[in-house]
């Protein structure tokens, strides 16, 4: 048992479900049925909820609701609610909605800035200042998404170097913490652990956190690996929702239920009602017409139904 001794005694997750997950779905999901997603999260207990988007809705029509779900939501005290701005314009219709926290992003691969956001990393970080600063000044909190920590669709590999290279210039820029992203899923324990080596050179362990996709089936592992160095914040997606538009073929986000299960069979304080949580994400599976993705989630639900 001496290995697992080291890990984190609490995790915090953060669902990105509302927003990672749905941004991709082509049907229409009505902004009622987002808010209410949003609310069955928190009430299965988690604490940080990443709820919408603000960007041209020309780009993610899914996320035109954007001050809608917001205004919806009954926050509560506790919660932190998070939303992505990719620019300034962004930022100031995201202010109105008074969220805890903005999401910046940025990629550790050449390739995947160029086809993502059409510019550099130094580029993309450049635009991401003013937000930042304006963020900071209005007393918001700032995260930096990091993408294509391990592995680009484009360019293969992610040296290590690469991702402390993005992980300085969002520290140069004012973000208060940053996600490492296994955007395609393809990382394994040993390059993620490199790539949260790399990321801790610039960030504190606990301004860290793993956001794993499960293209490969190996986001659990890749959890437990993080959890072995003592990062304590990830990132999942209640029913295992979304994928990501400019990788071809990356399944969704590792499910929250599944990193939930394995925390509890590990010992670990997440503060979460699985139950509640399975609950969530069936609710958000029938409004989108399928079965949750997640493993966790089925085997519950079919030993609940014997």
């Amino acid at each position: 048992m001496t290995m697992l001794t080291s890990l984190p005694h609490r995790v915090r997750l953060i669902d990105v479900g509302p927003r990672d997950g749905l941004q991709n779905e082509k049907q229409a999901v009505p902004a009622a049925v987002k808010v209410e997603l949003v609310h069955r999260l928190q009430a299965a207990g988690l604490k940080e909820i990443e709820v919408t988007s603000f960007v041209s809705p020309k780009w993610v029509p899914q996320m035109a609701d954007n001050a809608e779900v917001m205004a919806g939501i009954h926050r509560e005290a506790g919660v932190r609610y998070s939303v992505l701005t990719p620019n300034l314009q962004g930022f100031e219709a995201a202010f109105k909605t008074l969220p805890d926290e903005i999401v910046v992003f940025g990629a550790a691969s050449e390739a995947f800035s160029q086809k993502n956001i059409n510019c550099s990393i130094a580029e993309s970080i450049e635009r991401f200042a003013p937000v930042v600063k304006a963020a900071r000044d209005a007393g918001i909190s700032v995260r930096g998404a990091m993408s294509c920590t391990v592995g680009c669709p484009y360019e293969g590999d992610v040296a290590p170097e690469r991702v402390s290279y993005l992980a300085g210039l969002m520290k140069s820029i004012g973000v208060q913490r940053v996600d490492v992203a296994d955007t395609i899923g393809v990382g394994t324990p040993r390059k993620v652990q490199a790539a949260m080596e790399a990321t801790l050179k610039h960030y504190a362990l606990n301004d860290v956190s793993g956001h794993f996709h499960d293209t490969y089936g190996q986001a659990l592992s890749n959890t437990l690996a993080a959890l072995q160095m003592g990062v304590w914040n990830f990132q999942s997606s209640v029913a295992g929702l979304g994928g990501c538009p400019y990788a071809k073929g990356a399944t969704g986000n590792v499910a929250t239920e599944d990193v939930v299960y394995l925390l509890q069979g590990l010992g670990i304080d997440t503060g979460i009602d699985l139950d509640k949580l399975i609950d969530a994400g069936v609710y958000i599976s029938e409004a989108l017409g399928r079965q949750p993705n997640s493993p966790v989630s089925r085997a519950v639900l079919n030993k609940r139904s014997a």
